[in-house]
């Protein structure tokens, strides 16, 4: 009896599996957050031109140290059963009988539970907080950025600054409000100030996508989008559309500048002054959240018949200007 006993007895034991995969995978995963959190954030798109893309570029970096060690688990788990529980040349027997592991279970589900309701609780309060419910959220956000109520912007104080965009075929404008209603064909934004986007479209619908700036809304004919962003470097950015809008749709793009608040302040009340000297202004419809589309282009076209304007004032393109070619009508 003792003798039939003693190999069971001198059997090396079972290794503890679980422990060796938890170890295996907390190594690579505090690697895997360091090297996430140092190396790759700082250069996440779309970077840090504006609180709002700075905002997007760390939900992306956290979203990232989440899914790193769950991918991890995965993998490393997949690997280890492919190379420790693989059956054997010549070993045609079944495997153990699986029963069911309440530990597991309820580990399984608390962990999942608390990943879900965590990035619940973390993307509601980047909704609501930073920058209120207006990321292109509508015409009524629920939650509006501090100062929003603000009718007049000063330089060198925290106002909002409101800007108008205007989408159609095949060009993005921009009206300010707070300047007499100029409109431009380029987006210039104060440094340091809190920006109101109020998107909407003359034709089709088009996306004002500032990506540098972390914004995109779309322009929906008959509709105000509101969206927030407060510049915070100097420089230049793009604006593209983000929504098919026919032929010309790949070309509908135009330069934007975040400029110094006395810069910009210099820049559109000279502006302003231009166009109210040229009769622009008081040519074109007063400021309103929306237009009527059948209206626009006709006022576009008597003034391209009358002062030879081809931009800027609703109606962007008229036909090639004098001696310089250009895209259709979209029919």
């Amino acid at each position: 009896m003792a003798e039939s006993q003693a190999p069971a007895a001198g059997a090396a034991a079972e290794p503890r599996h679980g422990m060796r995969i938890f170890l295996i995978w907390l190594v690579l995963s505090l690697a895997a957050d360091l090297v996430i959190w140092f190396t790759w954030y700082p250069h996440l798109p779309p970077g840090d031109f504006s609180d709002q893309a700075h905002g997007q570029q760390f939900d992306i970096a956290v979203m990232a140290l989440i899914a790193a060690p769950v991918i991890l688990l995965v993998f490393i788990y997949f690997g280890y059963a492919l190379v420790v529980w693989r059956a054997r040349p010549g070993d045609d027997s079944d495997g153990a009988p699986i029963h069911g592991h309440a530990g597991v279970q309820v580990a399984w589900i608390l962990t999942t539970s608390a990943i879900v309701l965590g990035a619940f609780g973390f993307g509601t309060y980047y909704l609501i907080t930073p920058a209120g419910a207006g990321g292109g959220e509508g015409p009524a956000p629920i939650w509006k950025l501090a100062g929003t109520q603000t009718a007049s912007w000063t330089p060198g104080t925290n106002d909002i600054l409101q800007v108008q965009v205007i989408g159609q075929e095949w060009q993005f404008t921009y009206r300010y409000p707070q300047f007499g209603g100029m409109e431009s064909t380029t987006l210039r934004l104060p440094k340091g100030m809190a920006v109101e986007f109020h998107v909407t479209s003359l034709d089709v619908i088009h996306s004002f996508w500032a990506y540098n700036l972390g914004v995109k809304a779309d322009a929906n004919p008959g509709v105000d989008n509101v969206a927030y962003v407060t510049p915070s470097q100097l420089g230049g950015f793009e604006v593209r559309c983000n929504e098919l809008c026919g032929i010309w749709h790949g070309a509908m793009y135009n330069s934007g500048r975040v400029m110094t608040p006395a810069a910009f302040d210099t820049w559109a009340t000279g502006v302003q002054a231009e166009e109210q000297g040229d009769g622009l202004i008081a040519a074109m419809p007063a400021y309103a959240l929306t237009y009527d589309p059948t209206v626009i282009p006709q006022l576009g076209r008597d003034l391209v018949k009358i002062a030879g304007i081809t931009g800027a004032n609703g109606y962007y393109y008229s036909g090639p200007q004098a001696g310089t070619p250009g895209p259709p009508v979209s029919p």
